[in-house]
């Protein structure tokens, strides 16, 4: 393959960071790096509370451990989204109700959402698809019109914001992921932020498997012992220690692939203009952190035969979710409303290679084949 789709940037400090984690002989979770990590997110985001965990799967685990979520919850979730945004709530044997996507953007369509609640309702989970955020003052309203919690999955959502807030800082909780394809990474990682107080105690012995050890270690307690449910949430300092590596170079990255996506966004724009193609919409409310590059096709024949066009020319553009409401598991589970917006970026959403090591040529090469495709 000519372009992948996705290559993880690096710089040279990775290397260096990790060998200091290792002079300094604190391997395991929340050591030195974990904590200045945690520490900038605070700073510059505005979280009250941040936990490196292992994956932003673990960051929602940790959010229905929190939310003492039980059978018969109800929990408001986004048909098109990854698996982990419902996995984390069913397993405790909550009731996932899918919500459908706006019609102008992959994420959560607000205005149904109070059509879906119930007295077992119990959380709202906005997912702030392509890092582009949801109408987070409308779902906050509701959510405290009826006693519920929010947690926001900002897996693709980091240094992105609404109305000056950022994004995961604005809900009880927000998770965020640090996977190899995102802005920033450290091959697997993510974060749990806590922005209401009443959970920041109880989040960091569940992180701490159930146990007080980060209080123990800080003096705050003279026993180290079981206090709670909990698992073994926390990444290796080594992860931690790539990742500060990456939250230096953010800026550079940002700057980087904020460049790709205007490009992408111009060089594409005679397409949707013959109304050929649906470009992404970025709302007056929200910023842009390029997260990814996506456009919708007219049906699902074209886009699948536009993603076998450019794979034999070299290029590895792809698809995205599949809706979970039509998923093996859940397809019985779900109560047969008809989410069509959904299944629309299903079957026709590409999204195009976007990483920082993408050159300019490259990505007219990528471009022009496109163009040629509609020709």
């Amino acid at each position: 393959m000519n372009i992948p789709f996705n290559i993880p940037y690096t710089s040279d400090r990775e290397l260096i960071y990790i060998q200091e984690a290792i002079a300094a002989g604190h391997l395991s979770g929340n050591g030195m790096f974990t904590k200045k990590c945690q520490r900038v997110f605070e700073k510059q985001y505005g979280f009250k509370k941040t936990l490196l965990t292992t994956s932003c799967t673990n960051a929602l685990d940790m959010s229905a451990l929190l939310f003492d979520i039980k059978p018969g919850d109800e929990i408001i979730i986004p048909s098109y989204t990854f698996v982990s945004t419902a996995l984390a709530f069913a397993r405790q044997g909550a009731k996932i109700v899918f919500i459908d996507s706006r019609s102008d953007h992959p994420g959560i369509n607000e205005n149904e959402i109070e059509k879906l609640i119930t007295s077992k309702t119990k959380v709202i989970v906005p997912v702030h698809y392509a890092g582009v955020a949801c109408d987070m003052n409308k779902i906050m309203e509701i959510a405290n019109k009826h006693n519920l919690f929010v947690v926001e999955d900002a897996a693709h959502a980091i240094d992105s914001f609404y109305k000056g807030k950022s994004l995961g800082s604005i809900g009880h909780l927000g998770c965020f992921s640090f996977h190899e394809t995102k802005n920033i990474q450290c091959g697997e990682g993510g974060m749990l932020a806590i922005n209401d107080e009443r959970f920041i105690e109880r989040a960091e012995i569940i992180w701490e498997k159930g146990t007080n050890r980060a209080q123990f270690f800080r003096g705050e307690t003279d026993r180290y012992q079981w206090m709670d449910i909990g698992s073994s949430f926390l990444p290796s300092d080594i992860n931690a220690a790539f990742l500060y590596a990456q939250l230096e170079n953010l800026d550079l990255i940002q700057k980087k692939r904020k460049r790709i996506w205007e490009q992408y966004y111009e060089g594409l724009k005679p397409l949707e203009k013959e109304k050929l193609i649906t470009l992404p919409l970025i709302p007056e409310y929200a910023t842009n952190n390029t997260n990814m590059f996506y456009f919708v096709c007219r049906n699902k024949k074209e886009r699948d035969n536009l993603l076998i066009w450019l794979k034999d020319n070299g290029i590895l553009a792809v698809f995205h979710y599949l809706s979970l409401h039509k998923s093996p598991y859940y397809k019985n589970k779900h109560d047969g409303r008809d989410l069509p917006n959904s299944d629309i970026f299903s079957d026709c959403l590409v999204r195009l290679p976007l990483y920082y090591e993408l050159t300019l040529k490259q990505q007219l090469n990528i471009i022009d084949l496109i163009l040629n495709y509609y020709k």
